[in-house]
């Protein structure tokens, strides 16, 4: 049984503005209650090709 659950718009802003001020991903995670490998994996398959993450783009891409 899978207990996932999509990141809300504003996790998605909140960890990008995170990201944006430099902060690891675990710290990300553990302000946002959510694992290291789930932050992780918003990054990687939410950003553009050049590595650039925005929550607009994720919102679409989800």
């Amino acid at each position: 049984m899978c207990h996932y659950t999509h990141f809300s718009t504003e996790e998605r802003e909140l960890s990008r503005v995170l990201k944006a001020q430099g902060f690891s991903i675990r710290a990300i995670a553990r302000i946002l209650n959510r694992s290291p490998s789930s932050v992780s994996r918003e990054f990687k398959r939410n950003s553009y090709s050049n590595g650039t993450y925005t929550a607009h783009h994720a919102d679409k891409l989800y």
